[in-house]
């Protein structure tokens, strides 16, 4: 086994000290951090020379509300009096630049939402969003509330609160789709990508003719075991990375932007689905579905002379792992439905569909182990052929082997 970490050492290292990898390791988890987490930043960094703004409330009844959260979206609210003379001198400070602008809160705001802005300028679009946000909503609470009706649940959205008869289901069906649609999505990119690496790194080496000189010193299985291993171990590299990073953006950004409306929604539901034993399937599944399309990508590199021939013939390849991408919906929409148990237990789909069910909370033991266990012998048995047409088409050169050619490859090596 000494070739094989030779290989495996050679692979990771030619790729962890590139500037690609760099770059998509550690530059897109913190664009997409400091996409989360600077609109918080910004939020918290208090109100700007600019956003003062002041409001006259000729209701009575709605300034209080209205000012408490627009200086929760980052404002410096002046309340002002209702008097002509007090309309003339808000219109001088505006004028001045002492003030971006006021508003107007009227009998009209109470029953249709309409508010009305003076200033040198319109609001931005976002701004505009908040300030028409905050005084409905404003609005909606006190009408609510004259009727009697605690507010706080109905404007929240109300919730839904599911009982699965008869088996396990789940108490947040949200924040369990969003996070079983995220990481099959993230699944799907990360093995795909990396099982290409393979085929890539095959069909450069047989194209530059260094297997050849490669293969004096190692058995082929060998060389084809090295480069699956150190490439996985680059993408178990990477996705370490971006869980870390990842998790502490969320960690740190997402509850502040909760709180403060910017996003909506509790993530406490989601956050509990966090487990390790989560992490634990994740990355089972992340080994599973890797070996496999990279042993399949591999023996494509292997029996291909061109990028061309190559392009063509991974065509099959890209279908296995194209088709549960298809499925996703609906075995996200009913997990625990007969047809999502059954895609889900077919071991070229598992990788991707089995994670949404066990997010879910639908996945018996049994079927988890089931899952794993089919799992582990496909990887024998795809492992088994691939390497035995990566022994003989590695060294093989001119056109592509056909279907009968490949089965004597594989009877034969």
């Amino acid at each position: 086994m000494r070739n094989v970490w030779i290989v495996l050492r050679r692979e990771y290292l030619e790729r962890v000290r590139t500037r690609w990898f760099l770059f998509g390791t550690l530059a897109g988890p913190l664009l997409l951090s400091a996409v989360v987490l600077l609109p918080a930043l910004v939020v918290d960094s208090g109100p700007r020379a600019g956003d003062r703004l002041a409001v006259q409330d000729r209701t009575g009844v709605l300034l209080e509300g209205v000012a408490e959260r627009l200086r929760a979206g980052g404002l410096e609210v002046v309340p002002a009096g209702t008097s002509p003379e007090e309309t003339s001198r808000l219109r001088g400070a505006v004028t001045e630049g002492r003030l971006s602008g006021y508003l107007v809160l009227d009998e009209e705001t109470l029953r249709s939402g309409r508010v009305s802005w003076y200033g040198e300028e319109a609001p931005g679009s976002l701004q505009g969003l908040s300030i028409r946000q905050a005084v409905v909503t404003t609005a909606l609470t006190l009408q609510l509330r004259r009727q009697g009706v605690e507010p706080g649940a109905l404007l929240a959205g109300g919730s839904l609160e599911t009982t699965v008869l008869g088996s396990a289901g789940s108490d947040d069906a949200e924040g369990r789709f969003l996070l079983g649609f995220l990481g099959a999505f993230v699944l799907y990119m990360v093995i795909l990508l990396y099982a290409v690496a393979v085929m890539r790194a095959t069909l450069q080496e047989k194209t530059n003719r260094l297997v050849e000189v490669i293969l004096s010193a190692m058995e082929p299985w060998h060389l084809m075991l090295g480069k699956i291993l150190g490439v996985g171990a680059v993408g178990l590299t990477q996705l370490a990375v971006w869980l870390v990073v990842g998790g502490t953006a969320a960690v740190v950004g997402l509850p502040s932007l909760v709180e403060r409306g910017v996003v909506a929604g509790d993530l406490s539901g989601l956050a509990g689905e966090l487990e390790p034993r989560l992490g634990l399937v994740f990355a089972g599944l992340f080994l599973a579905g890797y070996v496999i399309y990279s042993s399949l990508y591999a023996a494509v590199g292997a029996m291909c002379t061109t990028d061309e021939e190559a392009q063509q013939a991974q065509l099959p390849v890209m279908f296995l792992i194209l088709v549960p991408m298809l499925l996703i919906v609906p075995v996200l929409d009913q997990p625990a439905s007969a047809f999502a148990t059954g895609m889900s237990l077919v071991p070229f789909f598992t990788p991707i569909l089995l994670w949404p069910r066990v997010v879910a909370g639908v996945v018996p033991g049994w079927q988890l182990a089931l899952a794993f266990l089919l799992m582990a012998g496909t990887v024998l048995v795809v492992a088994w052929v691939a390497g035995r047409i990566y022994t003989v088409g590695v060294l093989m050169t001119g056109k592509r082997p056909t279907l009968s050619e490949l089965w004597r490859w594989v009877r034969e090596a």
